[in-house]
């Protein structure tokens, strides 16, 4: 029988967000809500020169993700979901890559997206090292990926964490899977699925055997 929670899945570009989603939503037999980053059209153009496109392609995520996040919050409260992102999250990057005048545009027009969202009954934050990470994406190999340099890997890292480390919003998971692949190690699935059941409140840590 399905459970009627959300579930949000985080983390750092590489860690394996949406695939962990996609498979939690089948368990869970509920409906996935993904990002689809690569469809922002400035995606290619902020990696090959950060500074020009920042600010296009912060407002035009802030925008699809508020308007898919209007979609979902007026569809059925007792459906379950699993997101493959959280919509406070997009100030992590806003605050990385926009310049000051840049930012205050971005609060300000933030500040009009007034409708209430809903609310995550768990987030799922995954975290790995860095290497993991670049590893991980030079596997995949997408074309906008090869541009992401390990600088500023280290620091999207480190700004995750910064947020994770305050964030009370909703009851949260901190999972290391930096030696971890969930999709691919079964046992270590099943062991995260009764983790998650477990949380109720609070901020719980789980650190895989596999990652020890």
């Amino acid at each position: 029988m399905a459970e009627a929670r959300y579930i949000v899945v985080e983390g750092p570009i590489g860690v394996g967000k949406t695939s962990l989603a996609r498979r939690l939503a089948e368990v869970f037999e509920c409906q996935l809500v993904e990002e689809l980053a690569e469809t922002n059209p400035f995606l290619t153009r902020f990696y090959e020169d950060p500074p020009r496109w920042a600010l296009p392609i912060q407002l035009q995520f802030l925008l699809r993700r508020y308007r898919q996040q209007l979609t979902f919050t007026a569809g059925d409260p007792s459906r379950g979901a699993v997101a493959d992102y959280l919509f406070a999250k997009d100030l992590i990057f806003a605050e990385m890559n926009l310049k000051e005048d840049e930012l205050t545009l971005y609060r300000e027009l933030a500040g009009l997206l007034t409708e209430p969202l809903r609310k995550p009954d768990l987030v799922i934050y995954l975290e790995a090292r860095p290497d993991i990470l670049l590893r991980r994406l030079r596997k995949r190999n997408r074309e906008f990926e090869r541009r992401i340099a390990p600088g500023y890997l280290e620091s999207l890292i480190e700004a995750y964490r910064r947020f994770f480390h305050e964030y009370v919003e909703s009851p949260l998971l901190v999972v290391n899977c930096s030696a971890i692949d969930f999709v691919e190690q079964s046992s270590e699935f099943a062991d995260l699925i009764r983790e998650i059941r477990g949380v109720k409140q609070g901020v719980q840590h789980y650190i895989p055997l596999g990652s020890q």
